[in-house]
């Protein structure tokens, strides 16, 4: 159409003149062309204003595009982490699993050596009471053990680390006594006159002494590197009983220090004077 005009040229009035046509057929002719030219310029617009559109939407698809590839990019990054978490959670529930497994063998560890000296202290209970322990003239002298509640003396010099009560070890036990943190070698002494009722080795406390101060009192000394003295021996406030070490299993050196009555576990600290 666009070359048929450009052969035809624009028309004027002496070319209409001289060809023969009818005048009124060329305006008709005209006419038509204009219409034509009209819709053919309404084409155009519509076919630049789809080329805009398609352009358009193929822009909105290109961004849409690497909007997925940021969405998969970080989806695949979020999955990977999760991933990796999960193995994390999954590892430190295992290591709480094994560290529950091993709190719960301590604890029953720690259970039965307390009972294993519960029963010691039970049997020893047995034998001494009621039995005179010192000659008349001792037991004249000798002032009762219940008297001496805030005037005795801990037994080493050291850092009280483990009070009465708390947790002891990685289990968490509560403590029937309290550890006095010391160099090895310190010198235990006794709290107060007294006999002694035992002197051996056992698990859980190490070289353990026990003093027998009458009346149902009893103090015992465990973790002790080694013992100075034997069952029966009479002891004096403040005698040297053993030396301190590590011999109960414990991480430090030190004295683990016990004052029972009737068999039951007291707090020592209300019984002495702190400096």
């Amino acid at each position: 159409m666009l070359a048929a005009r450009q052969m035809a040229g624009a028309p004027d009035a002496l070319r209409v003149a001289l060809s023969g046509d009818d005048p009124a057929a060329l305006a008709r002719n005209l006419y038509y062309l204009g219409y034509v030219s009209r819709a053919t310029a309404a084409l155009l617009r519509e076919h630049r204003a789809a080329i805009a559109e398609a352009r358009r939407l193929a822009s909105e698809a290109d961004t849409r595009r690497e909007r997925l590839r940021t969405l998969e990019q970080a989806s695949r990054t979020d999955r990977e982490r999760v991933v990796k978490e999960r193995r994390e959670r999954r590892r430190v529930l295992d290591r709480v699993a094994v560290d529950i497994r091993k709190n719960r063998r301590d604890i029953k560890q720690l259970q039965a050596d307390e009972s294993r000296l519960a029963r010691l202290v039970q049997e020893i209970g047995r034998v001494v009471y009621g039995r005179v322990e010192r000659t008349p003239e001792a037991a004249a002298r000798a002032e009762p053990f219940a008297a001496l509640r805030g005037k005795l003396s801990l037994p080493v010099r050291g850092e009280l680390t483990g009070r009465f009560g708390a947790p002891r070890g990685a289990a968490g036990f509560e403590a029937k006594g309290v550890f006095i943190r010391a160099p090895q070698g310190q010198p235990v002494k006794a709290v107060a006159q007294g006999q002694v009722v035992y002197a051996d080795w056992m698990r859980g406390f190490g070289n353990l002494l026990i003093i027998d101060h009458g009346q149902a009192y009893l103090s015992i000394y465990a973790n002790n590197e080694s013992l100075l003295k034997q069952v029966g021996e009479n002891v004096t406030s403040g005698e040297t009983l053993a030396t301190t070490g590590a011999s109960g299993g414990n991480e430090e050196t030190g004295l683990y220090f016990e004052l029972r009555h009737l068999g039951r576990a007291f707090d020592p600290l209300r019984w002495v004077k702190l400096k």
